[in-house]
């Protein structure tokens, strides 16, 4: 999927992706970064609003496994189970969020998929403001294929 591939499909699924102006930088199933501008996303304090950051964390991490699941062709309903967002510094400046996946953890999760339709997987993201690091994003997102979703029911 192209960078502007994916920044479509997130605004048109995930509309507050479009409200924070999230743009994709990079979109491969190996390597993604998101960016968004601080004014749609800033606080009174005039720095990003954490909902912010955390979301374009999120949404980073959540995209890599999408574009996994799609590269490796699953059909799958991906959901977010649990996250946790470390703070460093405030954000002064433009946000990007940079996460990729390893392929240890994706083969368990694949292997999982194929064999019980449903897999789990932990993706972290890293938030710059500029070049500094901002925050840190730990997720844990699971998958479930539309055959089990359909047999479950």
């Amino acid at each position: 999927m192209t960078p502007e591939a994916l920044t479509q499909y997130l605004h048109t699924t995930i509309p507050l992706s479009r409200a924070m102006e999230v743009s994709a930088v990079r979109a491969s199933a190996s390597n993604l970064v998101l960016k968004a501008p601080l004014l749609p996303n800033i606080n009174m304090h005039g720095t990003l609003f954490g909902g912010s950051g955390s979301t374009l964390c999120l949404l980073a991490a959540w995209s890599a496994v999408h574009l996994r699941l799609e590269r490796y062709q699953f059909e799958a309903e991906l959901v977010i189970h649990t996250s946790q967002m470390e703070y460093i510094a405030p954000a002064r400046e433009a946000i990007s969020a940079h996460s990729a996946i390893d392929d240890g953890p994706w083969v368990r999760t694949a292997t999982m998929l194929s064999k019980r339709g449903r897999g789990r997987i932990t993706v972290s993201a890293q938030l710059f403001s500029g070049d500094a690091l901002a925050a840190r994003f730990v997720g844990e997102f699971v998958a479930t294929t539309y055959e089990r979703l359909r047999n479950d029911q």
